[in-house]
């Protein structure tokens, strides 16, 4: 019989703190406002030992906050909770939920809500902000990006406002929920607890039938492909993968990945760019991956049958995606990938030979194409010189997070978890936050995060190495500055190739220029902080940046003048 918590708390606040962490949530990122006071008197009286909750995190920006939830969300597998001030604050951070929301991040993102009381209640309206700041839908606001929203009204429904919040987030497809918190309400009590424990739904077992099918289509095909790009996002899926590609002699390429899915040493991995490889495949699996390829840019075989694999293979929450489905496959991919490589083993001898030969002769020419990268530019650094130089001081088990284009195969990634990219609703900004939300996680390891010029202002770079210092969370930043906005550059030229922008040297609103001192940023909050102008000077830079993380326990940034040309942009558009 399941037993129900008899604790009476004294306010509403104090029961949802209590719930909070009596349900794993191990960290509370809040942005603070009036809507605050009761959060505040339940923090400081757990602090005194007087009740239990999470662990507080301040956040001097929205944004920032929900990254960094997403980020400690990634090193523990654990839902994280956020909560900033009513509809401002939940505007602030629009940005980096959709991109929690896109990569089935679950975070519990709360909101206070301006006093419905004008007088009369203990919480009632007291500041005129309390009027301005009322709306009549707040969680309209993020009703599209979030699973389930609801606002409390009692204090006796905290405990299942919890369970209902935590068991929706964790159910698959997981995802951020919302939950709005009226200052009356937070203030009042008593709140019992009762049945708190958050409970998800078990995920997805992929249909027997479907995985007969497509076991069979696997061993009939000679040049199978996988495609991912969020499969990794759980270590276990790692090890199946690797399973599964062994089993069936399928080879797998990871487009524009946001996790490390195999380790680039594996003799299935074919790289990151599939377009070469779909011309040929004769089966394609896309695996937990939103695009697996740009069908304006990127002809398919036309005899390739194709089947998706995900906890929702279709992608129901994107308003348009129609690339061609043979078959779809609901289930853990987990589960799925370990179905599959027990279904299709002692399958299709008759062409296992083929495909062991396709797979060698793609892997050769990715290795070749890989060993052609040049090294040392003659004058500023490149992303692929920030990498190999990377790679030079790379450790197994270094977390490395990306926001800007980033040559994978220049690194040598070998572990779950040591690789994270850009979400794919492409919310900037996520890169400063996510790598303190996974310092966090893991306190152990070097966080080493390569950011745009642009992502790093996106970034709130003041708060972030505020949080750095006043959280101990050193990690080394890398800002590779081109002074433009390369992404918007590379676009304009894939439509108008012979315009007026293509023959500007300043095209409008794609330049960065004048470049600020980035590397000064980091030094107000006590950080490492080095320009680098030169390729040659890069190395030696890199050992004096992590000199300060690992022995001296201090942020750094390196402020890398990079090199950019149209040439570049060119040949960039189509991936």
């Amino acid at each position: 019989m399941r037993a129900t918590d008899t604790r009476q708390m004294e306010t509403a606040a104090e029961a949802l703190l209590a719930a909070l962490a009596d349900n794993g949530v191990e960290y509370f990122f809040g942005n603070a406002g009036t809507d605050f006071p009761s959060i505040i008197e339940a923090l400081a009286k757990a602090e005194a030992g007087g009740g239990r909750a999470p662990r507080p995190i301040t956040v001097p920006h929205e944004n920032m906050g929900l990254a960094m939830a997403h980020g400690a969300y990634l090193a523990t597998g654990r839902p994280q909770a956020v909560m900033l001030h009513v509809n401002v604050g939940t505007a602030n951070a629009i940005c980096m939920l959709w991109n929690a929301a896109r990569e089935n991040v679950p975070i519990l993102l709360a909101a206070g809500r301006s006093p419905v009381m004008e007088e009369g209640a203990k919480g009632a309206r007291s500041v005129f902000i309390h009027w301005g700041q009322e709306m009549f839908d707040q969680a309209g606001m993020v009703r599209e990006a979030v699973k389930w929203d609801y606002e409390l009204r009692r204090p006796d429904q905290v405990g299942q406002v919890v369970h209902r919040a935590l068991s929706l987030a964790m159910t698959e497809p997981r995802g951020p929920v919302y939950l709005t918190l009226p200052r009356e309400v937070l203030a009042e009590g008593p709140a019992p607890l009762g049945d708190a424990s958050a409970r998800a739904a078990a995920p997805p077992a992929p249909d027997a039938a479907a995985l007969t099918e497509a076991a069979r289509w696997i061993a009939e095909a000679e040049r199978p492909l996988l495609i991912t790009a969020s499969l990794g996002r759980r270590p276990e899926e790692v090890g199946a993968l690797a399973r599964f590609a062994e089993e069936a002699g399928v080879g797998v390429a990871a487009y524009r990945p946001r996790y490390m899915a195999l380790p680039n040493a594996h003799p299935s991995h074919l790289g990151f760019e599939p377009a070469p490889l779909i011309r040929e495949a004769d089966l394609i699996l896309v695996a937990e991956c939103d695009v697996p390829w740009i069908p304006a840019h990127h002809p398919v075989n036309p005899e390739a049958r194709i089947i998706h694999l995900g906890v929702d293979p279709l992608f129901a929450r994107y308003p348009m995606r129609s690339f061609p489905v043979d078959l779809a496959i609901t289930g853990d991919p987990t589960a799925t990938l370990n179905e599959l490589a027990a279904g299709v083993a002692g399958q299709g001898e008759a062409h296992r030979a083929a495909r062991q030969d396709w797979l060698r002769a793609k892997r050769q020419e990715m290795e070749e194409r890989a060993a052609a990268l040049p090294k040392e530019p003659p004058g500023q650094s490149t992303n692929a010189w920030i990498a190999h130089c990377l790679a030079e001081i790379q450790r197994p088990d270094d977390v490395f997070v990306t926001e800007t284009p980033f040559p994978l195969a220049a690194m040598r990634f070998e572990r779950p978890g040591t690789y994270f990219q850009t979400p794919s609703a492409g919310g900037l900004g996520w890169g400063l936050g996510a790598a303190l939300g996974l310092k966090l996680g893991h306190p152990d390891r070097r966080v080493i995060a390569a950011v745009g010029d642009g992502s790093y202002m996106f970034g709130n770079p003041t708060p972030a190495h505020y949080v750095a210092r006043a959280h101990g969370l050193p990690t080394l930043t890398i800002v590779a500055n081109n002074a433009m906005w390369a992404a918007v550059r590379r676009a304009t030229l894939s439509i108008h190739p012979d315009g007026a922008a293509a023959r500007s040297n300043r095209a409008p609103l794609t330049y960065l220029d004048p470049s600020p001192d980035y590397e000064v940023v980091v030094r107000a909050s006590g950080g490492y902080g080095e320009k680098v102008e030169t390729a040659a000077e890069l190395p030696s830079a890199l050992k004096r940046a992590l000199h300060a993380v690992e022995v001296e326990k201090r942020p750094a940034v390196l402020n890398v003048l990079t090199a950019y040309s149209d040439e570049e942009a060119r040949a960039d558009v189509t991936r």
